[in-house]
């Protein structure tokens, strides 16, 4: 990139990080108890708006992984989901009634809790239907991840968005509070997927799996991103552009190498086919605050008039890590 491009993404990243100074005013504290933080404290910050259902098997499955502190941002929920973190010990909820759209998406309100709260620590940002899996993570813990990437200069850690789902049409099966979703969704594609890079920001966009096939077949340049990097030794200098996908400096979406090697990496489990799925596409249509008018929420409504079922002869049942490494969706690198 040449001198002049590089100036212009200094540029984009002061600005987007001025625009999330601006908005954190849009932020009411409910529950902060970040004075509990610790130096080389592992964070998880997230958004979202009624996802009560989920959140106790998410608390459950990130303690377990090693975080130390979550901070969430609560677009308004009125199915009690900000009441249920606010009484939880390790969480800090922030509560808006602000557009959504408008924060694009989310990432102001969370790239100024990372200036504010994350700085000099390992952050890591999902949405509560993911689910973070990397090599070893079956027998060492999160932070056992970070101090290699720390030894090795490593900054940012990338993640793939692997979509999970049943055997059979997903709302046949009821998912019950405080139990683990992949004992329902437990298929996943193995392939179908293309990749390209982003020649402006460097990092690679990844598109297809089940959503791809089923909801955008005549349109798959339209399908979600499933690229990620949701794991990053976090700096108050830093940015996030849009969602996870890409961030700014430019040199955090290098997290593959160019020149024939593998940069270690991991995947997403995304647990968002699960019978709650059909209510959820409704209210978020209603609500009209995603991206490009909505139109992958649009085009999850009519596909699920059909009562689509996305198993199919090529899908694979989830293993572990392991299997997904073997399959080429993640790598564990140089990681001994």
């Amino acid at each position: 990139m040449g001198i002049l491009g590089s100036y212009q993404l200094r540029l984009a990243r002061k600005r987007w990080r001025i625009r999330a100074f601006r908005k954190r005013r849009e932020l009411k504290p409910v529950a902060d108890r970040t004075g509990a933080i610790r130096s080389g404290d592992l964070l998880l910050f997230s958004t979202l708006r009624n996802e009560k259902v989920r959140l106790s098997w998410f608390l459950r499955y990130y303690r377990d992984l090693g975080i130390d502190h979550f901070l969430f941002v609560d677009n308004d929920s009125d199915d009690g989901s900000r009441e249920y973190l606010a009484a939880q010990p390790d969480v800090s909820v922030w509560t808006t009634r602000a557009s959504y759209k408008r924060s694009r998406f989310g990432v102001d309100w969370l790239n100024w809790l990372q200036m504010r709260y994350g700085h000099g620590h390992w952050t890591l940002v999902v949405d509560s239907d993911e689910f973070f899996v990397y090599p070893f993570c079956d027998t060492r813990p999160l932070r056992a991840l970070t101090d290699w990437l720390d030894a090795s200069s490593i900054k940012s850690f990338s993640a793939m968005l692997l979509d999970m789902y049943p055997k059979g049409p997903f709302g046949e099966h009821v998912y019950r509070e405080g139990t683990d979703p992949f004992e329902i969704a437990q298929w996943f594609d193995s392939g179908n997927y293309t990749m390209s890079k982003n020649r402006k920001f460097g990092n690679l966009w990844i598109q297809g799996g089940p959503r791809a096939r089923t909801f955008f077949t005549d349109a798959p340049e339209r399908a979600p991103a499933l690229n990620k990097i949701p794991l990053v030794k976090w700096h108050r200098d830093y940015a996030y552009v849009s969602s996870t996908h890409m961030l700014l400096p430019r040199g955090l979406n290098l997290v593959y190498d160019e020149w024939g090697g593998e940069k270690a990496s991991g995947c997403l489990l995304h647990a968002k086919f699960l019978d709650t799925f059909a209510h959820k596409a409704a209210e978020e249509m209603a609500r009209k605050q995603h991206y490009a008018n909505s139109h992958e929420y649009r085009a999850y409504q009519e596909g699920l008039a059909a009562s689509p079922d996305f198993w199919c002869k090529w899908s694979e049942k989830y293993i572990n890590w392991r299997q997904l490494e073997i399959l080429g969706l993640m790598s564990k690198g140089n990681w001994a």
